[in-house]
């Protein structure tokens, strides 16, 4: 079995040297103080006289700014990717707290900056914004701008702000570390939960029931504390919310996203009017395994034809080719992750779980964390990470405060990178079987990013929406919201077990990001919409992509992409997406058909 091959991957580890030489380097106290006298000094010039800066100060404002985060955001980053390492390790904990708790001090000190922007006169902030001083800030500063009605006292916002690091923070920390140092038996092995995860995607439907079995058995051990933690940040989000008057629990998400609430009720309602492509998939999915019922945990079982194994080196190398047969360019970037050690790839006993690229801040790099077990999808998740990767490193140009994209346009690297390494995976294969199993893994990939997450969308949106109406829940209360907003993507299509009712209780986004899951969604469909365009328009395509991710956060995310040709603001635009899900569901079935 491929299980106990080696992946070529056991020593692929970051090099964290680049941030700081280690946990006691001396360097990392000193920039702690340098950020604190320079944060103090910065307060002490600036503070009451942000509105009477000319838009030449308050460029020089600004750079200043920039510098101070970039030097802070190093050293958090440090503390994070150091402790995702070994969730286990106290002392990797401890340094993550310490930093935490120097950076509130810090934020606190320097909360004043965007009370006072966004109180500003409108006509002191329209002379800003027309000023060639502050153009290349302009969207920052609009950014600012429209929380203007959501931001409190400074008072408010720096008690908010301390209260953070042993409210919200503290209890994200402690489900990572619980869920990292968690382990399940299945066959006499104490698994971590990715592990165990990746038996769902065994041809042995044995092995995938028991992994099942085991899962639920782990989340069942942890269901007090994880129903405690879910019910208390729901809580805290809740009173959040009330303080900062969002109409809804997704309304704050959405501003920061750079979106209104009409457009993602648009996305939601044109997905979830669609779950009949999801049910004819996997109708087709249960006639190909042969089965008369499928449950929940054969949805991932790949087709024998499609079982492949992909050491280290086999994986970097189909991903830097598609990467290059797009723009050299792209493969030349995704190439520094590899020769410089931006990765960390083999499963660990404390390390994290699943699969993130940390963008650090502009002056470092990027850093991709992922647990390779050189399956199929492992390709596909490096591909996916380093898009992100790319994404990022090329974004660094527009500074640390547009660096970052928002989550509506996050997505859209990572996806694409997918795409690409799919049609290579794809061009190498001449087995019809073998292509329709890759197919069928490509179909699941896209209903996990596009279908599933909607439909974890709206158990956010249940959840929420109980927590505050009902009280504190119950775990059988999640476990009914859960279960009810699975079904009704899945129809009766694949039996979900009661099992499957707690497996809602894992996953991370839910707590670190409310509101995130939606975005992947926007993502996938976006992504289906650009390539196609670039398969009809090939010519400066690519060179345009590229300059949609070196924008970075730097523009609005609908004028971003709209010189490659989409229009985000049009309904209709995700009908087109689901159309495109659909096609492939329909060659899917052509291909099976002609395997007969």
């Amino acid at each position: 079995m491929t299980d106990m091959l080696l992946t070529g991957a056991e020593e692929i580890a970051w090099n964290l040297g680049d941030l700081y030489a280690g946990m006691d380097d001396p360097q990392l106290d000193a920039d702690l103080d340098a950020c604190d006298a320079e944060a103090t000094a910065f307060s002490a010039v600036y503070r009451g006289r942000v509105a009477g800066l000319s838009a030449a100060e308050l460029a020089e404002l600004i750079v200043r700014c920039e510098a101070l985060n970039d030097r802070m955001g190093r050293i958090g980053a440090f503390a994070s990717l150091n402790w995702t390492q070994n969730t286990e390790d106290p002392a990797r904990g401890a340094l993550l707290q310490r930093v935490t708790e120097r950076g509130a001090r810090l934020a606190q000190e320097l909360v004043f900056l965007d009370l006072e922007l966004a109180a500003a006169p409108d006509a002191t902030a329209a002379a800003w914004l027309a000023d060639p001083a502050l153009t290349h800030w302009r969207h920052w500063l609009e950014m600012v701008r429209i929380f203007r009605p959501h931001l409190l006292s400074e008072p408010e916002e720096k008690l908010l702000t301390e209260k953070s690091v042993t409210g919200a923070a503290a209890w994200g920390r402690f489900f990572d570390e619980v869920h990292g140092a968690a382990r399940y038996e299945l066959d006499g092995e104490q698994l971590s939960r990715d592990q165990a995860l990746s038996k769902l995607y065994s041809q042995d439907r044995a092995l995938r029931g028991r992994a099942a079995a085991a899962i639920t058995a782990g989340l069942k051990a942890m269901q007090r504390t994880n129903t405690y933690i879910f019910n208390t940040l729901a809580a805290d989000k809740a009173s959040d919310d009330r303080l900062r008057s969002f109409p809804t629990w997704i309304s704050g998400r959405n501003l920061g996203n750079q979106v209104d609430d009409h457009t993602v009720k648009a996305l939601i309602d044109a997905v979830t009017s669609r779950y009949d492509i999801v049910a004819r998939y996997y109708a087709l999915k249960r006639r190909l395994l042969g089965l008369d019922e499928l449950f929940d945990y054969d949805r991932y079982a790949p087709l024998p034809a499609a079982d492949r194994f992909y050491s280290w080196e086999q994986a970097r190398e189909i991903v830097l080719e598609a990467y290059g047969r797009f723009h050299p360019r792209m493969a030349e970037v995704a190439g520094w992750f590899f020769e410089g050690r931006w990765i960390d790839a083999p499963p660990r006993p404390g390390k994290m779980g699943g699969a993130f690229s940390h963008g650090t801040v502009p002056s470092a790099h990027p850093y991709i964390l992922l647990n390779f077990e050189a399956k199929p999808r492992d390709v596909m998740t490096l591909a996916h990470e380093l898009g992100h990767g790319v994404h990022q490193k090329l974004a660094g140009v527009q500074g640390v405060l547009m660096a970052d994209t928002p989550l509506t346009t996050a997505e859209t690297a990572s996806v694409f990178g997918e795409m690409l390494v799919f049609q290579e995976l794809m061009a190498r294969e001449s087995d019809p079987a073998a292509r329709l199993g890759m197919l069928t893994g490509k179909i699941e990939d896209s209903f996990a990013t596009a279908f599933r997450q909607i439909s974890m969308n709206r158990f956010e949106h249940a959840m929420h929406t109980a927590r505050r109406a009902e009280g504190e829940l119950t775990t059988e209360r999640f476990s009914e919201l859960w279960l009810a907003t699975q079904r009704a993507m899945f129809g009766d299509s694949v039996t979900m077990s009661e099992d499957y009712g707690l497996w809602w209780s894992y996953v991370p986004h839910f707590l670190s990001t409310p509101g995130y899951v939606y975005a992947y969604a926007f993502g996938e469909l976006l992504v289906l919409a650009l390539y196609a365009r670039y398969q009809q328009e090939g010519g400066d395509f690519p060179e345009r992509y590229l300059a949609m991710l070196t924008a970075g956060g730097s523009q609005w995310p609908h004028e971003i992409v709209k010189p490659l040709g989409v229009d985000l603001t049009d309904p209709g635009f995700w009908a087109d997406g689901l159309t495109i899900l659909e096609g492939m569901v329909a060659e899917a079935e052509q291909l099976a058909d002609s395997l007969r």
